[in-house]
């Protein structure tokens, strides 16, 4: 009685480690394409008592992870995180500025360089008739295109910079859920290891969500000695010890290209992402928010600064020349750019002529300016208003040097001569008096708003500059293509550049330097597109090992299961053989009693 007692036990024990196994066998094949999910093994150990075997024993599931390659495959999954949004972010980057060529052979480009090109094009048909007003009207629409172009380009850098920060916000948050995830898991696989229950499921959910967090930022984790899996950052700043820490970031409410995230600054700007109150923004190098810092305030940075350097090169270069014209017939007044007071040092030198002239262009009166006898702007405004008949020189509540001409019908012209103001400049150029564009940067340039609009018109001809000009005899050039052949040549020859967002310093005309700013935009994108399938490649490599290691492969469970069951069907008949010797038994008994 005692052997078939022996027996039932040890054939119970293996139909139960048997059941436990076929369940654990079937979790698999039915978890095979959950994410995250690994092979899971229904560990047992045979019972022995007095040396002999009597049955066995289901000690826990347990699945079998390699540490060091979960290691590596969050480190890539951070790696692929900022390749992807890398990518995405200079995608759209390239996708600003327009393409260089057309898929029509007959159309040109619609970036910046076809832009000046169209406009270099314009004024060589205005230099063939000067004085033709439809000609003259494209050669602004050309610029204003030009000007528009930047304006739009610049606006979509700093979208993708305003796009880049609410992303980083977005991030946050999904990172802190992940934080309190892996917390929460903490607590309920200690309290199942506590109870002896298998926490191998748990430990998954745990994996899956450093993975889910490495995506967004680089950490570092390691499982302390009572089963915490503790995260930091790069640098050491707890995320998740005995709970989590969450992140606190606030997105700026509007961004410009001003807009700067400036480390321990507390002014407007971009905030830093802080941890218990501890800035870890320059911690974070890697993952989707690694990506978004770098983008917000260094890669698209960089490519405003070089737009900016071609605006005010552009702007400067143009006005120059601009300057040393007037419009035909001339404006009754000229309103300068340059913001003065009657105090702002002058340090000039020759001679500069201001003319009233009639709306025919026959000279009413002018005065040759000695500018070395000035020291300030108030003299010279002083100067002007006692020395030049017909003319009213002041300085308007904005601070800009105005010239307003008397009497109906007359207007004013300047000619530069042999003036020298400040740096060098033209004394018209150096006030911004006939400037042709406005603006100081690739934000705010644009066409003179009453040129724009055709209440002024080009100051394309030239105010006569000799000795003794005559009252009443005709002063200004309107047919000359002197400015127009000069536009030309300012924006056909070689300008010098200055080093901007990661292109260094060089000499080239306007459209060859436009043209190296596209191309350096589409070098970053095609580098990011390549960058980011290598890390792709590599994350999905470090998968597939993982994969392989610890993952299900459905074959081997459904021939492992189809095994289980013999083993059960066996262990059943067992059990059937053995009850059958308990009834003879019992029946052998009963009848010699």
């Amino acid at each position: 009685m005692s052997s078939l007692n022996i027996a039932q036990s040890i054939a119970f024990s293996g139909l139960s480690a048997t059941q436990v196994q076929i369940s654990v066998a079937s979790a698999n094949i039915s978890n095979a394409d959950t994410k995250g999910y690994t092979d899971k093994t229904a560990n047992q150990i045979s019972n022995v008592t007095a040396g002999v075997g009597t049955g066995v024993t289901v000690t826990g599931i347990s699945s079998a992870v390699d540490k060091l390659l979960l290691k590596s495959l969050v480190g890539a999954t951070s790696d692929l995180g900022a390749a992807n949004t890398a990518n995405n972010y200079l995608t759209q980057l390239e996708q600003l500025y327009g393409s260089t060529s057309s898929a029509s052979s007959s159309s040109t480009g619609t970036s910046l360089a076809n832009s000046l090109a169209a406009f270099q094009t314009a004024l060589t048909s205005l230099a063939s008739t000067p004085n033709n007003a439809s000609l003259q009207s494209n050669a602004i629409a050309a610029l204003d295109a030009v000007t528009t172009q930047l304006q739009n380009t610049s606006s979509g850098i700093q979208k993708l910079r305003a796009n880049a920060d609410k992303d980083i916000a977005s991030s946050v948050t999904d990172i802190n859920s992940d934080l309190q995830q892996i917390s929460d898991l903490n607590a309920q696989i200690k309290q199942e290891t506590a109870a002896g229950q298998s926490t191998a499921d748990l430990e998954d959910q745990r994996n899956s969500a450093v993975q889910d967090l490495a995506a967004m930022m680089n950490v570092s984790y390691f499982t302390a000695s009572n089963g915490d899996l503790q995260v930091y950052t790069s640098s050491g700043q707890a995320l998740v010890d005995s709970t989590a820490h969450p992140l606190s970031y606030t997105p700026a409410s509007s961004v410009t290209a001003s807009t700067a995230y400036t480390p321990g600054s507390s002014s407007s700007g971009f905030s830093g992402i802080t941890v218990n109150g501890v800035d870890i923004t320059s911690q974070i190098t890697s993952g989707n928010v690694g990506a978004l810092i770098t983008l917000r305030d260094q890669t698209l940075p960089n490519a405003q600064s070089q737009l900016d350097e071609l605006a005010q090169q552009l702007a400067s270069s143009v006005n120059a020349v601009s300057n040393q014209g007037t419009a035909v017939p001339p404006p009754t007044s000229l309103t300068g750019a340059t913001t003065v007071s009657s105090t702002t040092p002058l340090s000039a030198t020759g001679t500069v002529r201001l003319a009233v002239v009639d709306q025919n262009g026959n000279l009413v009166s002018y005065q040759d300016i000695n500018l070395a006898s000035y020291t300030n702007v108030g003299d010279l405004v002083d100067a002007i208003n006692h020395g030049t008949s017909g003319v009213t020189a002041s300085i308007n509540a904005n601070g800009r040097l105005m010239l307003t001409a008397s009497g109906s019908g007359n207007g004013v012209s300047i000619n530069e001569m042999t003036s020298s103001v400040g740096s060098g400049q033209g004394f018209s150029d150096y006030f911004g008096l006939n400037d042709l564009i406005t603006g100081t940067n690739a934000s705010s340039i644009a066409v003179r708003s009453d040129i724009l609009s055709g209440a002024a018109g080009l100051p394309t001809a030239t105010l006569d500059s000799s000795s003794s000009p005559s009252v009443g005899n005709s002063v200004l050039s309107s047919g000359s293509v002197t400015v127009l052949n000069a536009l030309q040549g300012t924006l056909t020859g070689s300008t010098n550049f200055a080093m901007a967002g990661g292109l260094g310093a060089t000499t080239a005309s306007f459209s060859d330097y436009a043209a190296s700013i596209v191309a350096n935009v589409a070098s970053k994108a095609t580098q990011a597109s390549a960058t980011y399938a290598a890390k792709q490649t590599a994350q999905s490599t470090y998968a597939s090992s993982l994969s392989s290691q610890s993952g299900v492969n459905i074959d081997e469970e459904t021939a492992n299961l189809s095994t289980l069951q013999n083993k059960y069907t066996a262990a059943s008949e067992l059990i059937q053989v053995i009850n059958s010797m308990f009834s003879s038994l019992i029946t052998a008994l009963q009848s010699t009693g």
